[in-house]
């Protein structure tokens, strides 16, 4: 039986390619929402979840960091993806006869400069690819879908304009998630400590939990807050930072943080991409 690797959307969406450039090997599997793919890899039907988390042009992907502290799984790895949109639309349509444009909230996002210059209506789809799908089947040639060049390919359209991205640096950050996840080994190349945390409401707090960083040399790459419970104090922080928590500096700063703060939990420490490394160009 193959293994596979669940995805949130269509086939032929950013998270599809993710899939196949990282395990060739494994079936990837569709699936509505977020939540699904959580629930598939806790519950044993697939492997793993390529999941994304940010975004170099719209930021944080925020469904997740609500997700990841409430679900039991570990994260083995990440996948950076230069990200490349496409214009396209069913095989008599032209730019002269599209008026709209459909795809994700945040590829919308991502095309804000050409969209306005063609003046194009932006809607919001569920998904890129799923969105592709839909002007596929509408057969409208005043319709038409932001997406990748696999969805244009999946189902059957033209790709009026290519690389509609604002900007050139577009890429997604995903993460790779496992029922149980082992520790990248100690002094084996790059790594990265991802983790959530808790602090009290109280002045100062953050400053105190997150002092050991500083005064260990440790660089804090990503920190993020948000409420927790529909309540206006932001108490849950995730945070990514480069070293092993075996390392001298990070094991002090950990210790730290767990004295000042509440509900540590590391999420993962896996090896750090190529492309945060800067060996791999977008």
């Amino acid at each position: 039986m193959s293994r596979r690797i669940v995805f949130q959307g269509e086939p032929g969406a950013n998270s599809h390619i993710a899939c196949r450039e990282t395990y060739p090997d494994h079936e990837a599997v569709p699936c509505a929402t977020f939540e699904d793919c959580f629930a598939a890899v806790e519950g044993g039907s697939a492997d793993l979840a390529m999941i994304p988390i940010e975004n170099s042009v719209a930021g944080r992907v925020a469904d997740i960091h609500h997700l990841l502290p409430r679900a039991s799984l570990a994260i083995i790895g990440e996948f950076f993806l230069p990200l490349s949109h496409q214009l396209m639309a069913v095989k008599d349509a032209n730019l002269s006869t599209i008026k709209s444009a459909q795809s994700h909230v945040m590829a919308l996002g991502q095309c804000r400069k050409v969209l306005r210059t063609l003046g194009l209506t932006p809607v919001i789809g569920a998904d890129t690819a799923g969105s592709a799908r839909e002007i596929a089947e509408a057969r409208d040639v005043t319709r038409a879908a932001i997406a990748s060049r696999l969805a244009a390919e999946l189902y059957g359209l033209d790709i009026l304009a290519e690389n509609i991205e604002d900007e050139s640096h577009n890429t997604t950050r995903f993460v790779i998630l496992a029922r149980e996840g082992e520790w990248a080994p100690a002094g084996n190349g790059p790594v990265v400590t991802s983790f959530v945390f808790r602090v009290r409401n109280v002045p100062a707090a953050l400053y105190k939990a997150l002092g050991g960083f500083a005064t260990n040399g440790v660089n804090m790459t990503k920190l993020e807050s948000y409420q927790m419970d529909g309540a206006f104090t932001a108490t849950q922080f995730y945070a990514d930072v480069d070293g092993h928590p075996d390392d001298r500096g990070l094991k002090f700063a950990l210790e730290e943080l767990a004295f000042f703060s509440r509900e540590l939990r590391i999420l993962g420490v896996y090896p750090a991409h190529p492309y945060r490394l800067g060996l791999v160009q977008s």
